[in-house]
């Protein structure tokens, strides 16, 4: 068996945020989909809302993709794996190209992957070639595909973007400004994928005005070396965790239900929204989401706080992220001041702001070990409670957020990625 796959691959980035990295790889992976190929594809970093959008343009799981917190060789192996079944890989960047240690031309470096540079073109003209420019040379070892524009207001305009390209710099085409294609947003990203009911009309329109304006054809084939076996050990056997998953609760990576499942245990999904009861479970798990958006309505739903109060009295294993922390406080105040009571196993309150409050990556060293992920909230949380631990980013940016813990209850406003440390994950949630 060879120690390589080759499969066509390409990183869509951009010179920062809010150029429409997201869109324009959507629409590259329905324009290709459509066109009868499959099409995996990785986002960059840390993100729960991009991959949603993803995963209904490419009608296949989005995986994340890091040299930190998911890891180089963690990485090779998704790839790899990718490499084995599809036609195309498209791998999203996360904020601007160089931005951040690592950074989304590090990934690209490191793996081999050519960039894809998405340059928003809303007034702009023979800049557009120079920024382009800038991006292709900066680093001179960065693999470099060529350039896409976005928000292109006419067959003129993106003929004059076009021409401003110089030293050879490949056109991949324009994606238009019209309003049926953008993809809506709120304060903690893209709205989710769910709650866009035009969400298909959306990405088949997208995808059909950029294959109007490029050729569609295939980028050049990607090696990915085959990675490291993974030791397969079971220490969840038979433990049934029970997964919260609906509005309010549904930031959950892949990769982390994967994991669960490998290393033995039964995932039992129910909805603290809509659910009176819980499954029967040994174990929780409260991922983040928006339970600031429905908190009156989780307020009322008091049969499903009375028997998350119970598991918890009963002394079972209760891991609680971002709003699945929130969820277990007193009470949760959303930006019109309006108040809910909530399940009240952590003392305190939460208060929504319109601003950020943190954004960073973490690294936790708790009992059971060391876990990585991330912070990324509007929520100010004040407790008299003493943390067990708190977080360090590799990029000194905001957060050192605290982990609480009271008997087998763990919570913290930090994303776990599982993978990172599989036993200490298997640790928090095994009875």
């Amino acid at each position: 068996m060879s120690d390589s796959r080759q499969c066509p691959a390409v990183l869509i980035a951009a010179p920062a945020s809010g150029q429409g990295k997201t869109t324009v790889t959507a629409a590259l992976a329905r324009l290709h989909r459509n066109l009868g190929r499959k099409v995996r594809v990785f986002k960059c970093g840390p993100d729960f809302l991009d991959p949603m959008i993803l995963e209904r343009a490419s009608g296949a799981p989005v995986y994340q993709l890091d040299l930190w917190m998911i890891g180089a060789e963690e990485s090779r192996r998704l790839l790899w794996e990718a490499a084995g079944e599809a036609d195309l890989i498209l791998i999203e960047g996360v904020m601007g190209l160089f931005d951040g240690t690592p950074s989304s031309a590090d990934l690209a470096r490191h793996f081999g992957v050519p960039v894809l540079a998405v340059i928003d073109g809303t007034a702009m003209a023979q800049t557009f070639g120079a920024l382009a420019l800038g991006l292709a040379r900066y680093q001179p070892d960065l693999p470099f595909a060529g350039v896409l524009a976005n928000r292109v207001g006419s067959l003129r305009h993106a003929q004059l973007l076009e021409g401003s390209l110089t030293e050879g710099l490949r056109w991949y085409g324009g994606l238009s400004r019209e309003r049926g294609i953008e993809l809506p947003s709120r304060h903690l990203g893209l709205v989710q994928a769910s709650e866009l009911n035009d969400l298909d009309a959306r990405l088949d329109a997208a995808a059909e005005a950029l294959g109007a304006s490029c050729d569609a054809a295939l980028p050049p084939p990607v090696g990915f070396a085959r990675p490291e076996p993974l030791g397969v050990t079971t220490p969840l056997a038979g433990v049934r965790i029970g997964v919260a998953h609906d509005e309010a609760f549904a930031f959950t990576y892949g990769a982390n239900l994967d994991l669960l499942r490998s290393l033995g245990s039964q995932l039992e999904f129910f909805s603290p929204l809509h659910d009176r009861e819980l499954p029967d479970v040994d174990s929780l798990y409260l991922p983040g989401g928006y339970p600031e958006l429905h908190h009156q309505a989780l307020a009322a739903n008091a049969p499903m706080l009375g028997a998350i109060r119970g598991h918890h009295a009963e002394g079972k294993p209760l891991l609680a992220e971002c709003g699945g922390m929130l969820y277990l406080l007193d009470a949760l105040t959303d930006v019109a001041g309006v108040r809910a009571l909530l399940a009240g196993l952590l003392p305190g309150e939460a208060t929504m702001q319109k601003r950020l409050a943190a954004l960073a990556l973490q690294a936790v060293e708790l009992p059971e070990g060391t876990l990585r992920g991330h912070t990324y909230h509007h929520s100010l949380t004040s407790t008299e409670l003493e943390p067990i631990a708190r977080g360090l980013s590799p990029n000194g940016g905001r957060g050192n957020e605290a982990v609480y813990r009271l008997g087998r209850l763990t919570a913290s406003y930090v994303h776990f990625y599982f993978p990172s440390n599989p036993d200490a994950a298997a640790a928090l949630l095994r009875p």
